[in-house]
């Protein structure tokens, strides 16, 4: 009797101290705890991806800003972290074979790796966006000064949609193979005798003849557009090389912008910039960077960012070129508010010489197929309603 009493006190001890492990667990768990804030100008309804081409005849004729993504080192009590270090880097969405993007290399990489100090726990960047997806953004935060607070680890998602423009033009593009097949298939299936030494009857040798000749028209202008944009880039290259070193040297200051001059679509660049004395060579700390990359084609910004160096007088960082063509790496150098060191700003530049990469073989297969899929689908259409026209006229 006196055993059984104490094994179900013992049971019941048990069970006690379980529940409170458990209570105090989820308390903690459930309790505020530090963590990393972002907000996105303009708001993520309003941010579509880059227009692989923004013409006025195949897109909207112009290319959006870049994205303003702000980030907030906080606390358990929801206040700015001061002195905060970032690390932050940009994981494009997974590869998506059957429907694919505009840049199916860029699909599944690293779009950026870049590492700054934020005194005030905020650190801003500007991101083109290449493609549609959720986007990781893995943010590590740790303080400057020793054990100042707990680091931060945290993966944020954000989604970007579908550029509507794609949806607009999908019905016409579809309209348009849907018209040719039936056209093909209504010609094809009409009853028409050959003559002799005729291979086929005279209508659907002149649609033949014209889909040749069309295909050989598109073809034409295509490799001329791409020759001419050759020669274009090719000229500017050869004339930024002349002037654009890397090096620059003004008001007892060196600034120095070196790493990668050639890089191609799905691989990382790096490149560093360095602010030294030009008399001692000793880092200069008193300064912010103002760094901007921008496609020489188009004159558009895929990345920008304001940062300060760090005491060895250095900012260094990773990025994607996604879009096959010349980029220009730009970076300002402009006194600190506060600092003891004030001189005129004055900027530094390096072009990047970046290589296309053909979609893989797959992709052009997949699209082959649909736009296969699609005529023949229009052919099918079009013998069937000619065979039930011919048999009504019968």
């Amino acid at each position: 009797m006196i055993f059984s009493k104490f094994r179900w006190s013992m049971l019941v001890g048990i069970v006690c101290t379980i529940s409170f492990i458990c209570y105090a667990v989820t308390s903690f768990s459930q309790s505020p705890q530090a963590s990393v804030q972002l907000v996105t100008d303009p708001p993520l309804s309003q941010v579509i991806p880059l227009e692989a081409e923004a013409t006025e005849y195949l897109g909207s004729g112009k290319y959006e800003s870049p994205v303003q993504l702000r980030f907030q080192a906080l606390d358990a009590k929801g206040k700015p972290l001061q002195n905060a270090r970032y690390r932050l880097q940009i994981l494009t969405p997974p590869p998506t074979p059957w429907f694919t993007t505009d840049f199916p290399i860029v699909e599944g990489t690293k779009l950026l790796d870049i590492s700054g100090d934020a005194p005030t726990g905020e650190l801003q960047i500007q991101q083109v966006f290449p493609i549609r997806g959720n986007y990781q953004l893995q943010a590590s935060v740790t303080p400057i000064v020793e054990n100042a607070f707990t680091p931060i680890e945290q993966t944020l998602t954000l989604t970007i949609p579908e550029n509507p423009l794609k949806w607009r033009y999908f019905p016409i593009v579809l309209g348009i193979l849907l018209a040719i097949g039936f056209v093909g298939g209504w010609v094809i299936g009409d009853h028409q005798k050959s003559q002799y030494g005729e291979i086929a009857p005279r209508r659907v040798r002149m649609l033949l003849s014209g889909v040749t000749v069309s295909a050989i028209v598109v073809l034409f202008f295509f490799n001329i557009s791409a020759e001419l944009a050759q020669a274009q880039m090719d000229g500017m290259t050869a004339e930024t090389t002349l002037t654009d070193n890397g090096l620059i040297q003004s008001q007892g200051m060196k600034l120095e912008l070196t790493g990668d001059s050639n890089t191609s679509v799905g691989q990382m660049a790096s490149l560093q910039v360095k602010l030294t004395d030009s008399q001692t060579n000793l880092p200069v700390t008193d300064a912010v960077f103002d760094i901007k990359a921008t496609a020489s084609e188009n004159n558009w910004v895929a990345f920008a960012y304001q940062g300060i160096p760090d005491n060895q007088g250095l900012l260094a960082w990773q990025q994607q070129f996604f879009d096959g063509a010349p980029h220009q790496i730009e970076v300002k150098v402009s006194p600190k508010m506060d600092g003891n060191r004030q001189f005129q700003p004055f900027q530094v530049t390096k072009n990047i010489e970046v290589e296309g990469i053909a979609p893989p073989l797959f992709v052009r297969f997949v699209g082959l197929f649909y736009f296969t899929g699609i005529l023949s689908l229009g052919l099918v259409l079009g013998l069937w309603l000619q065979r039930q026209r011919l048999q009504n006229l019968a």
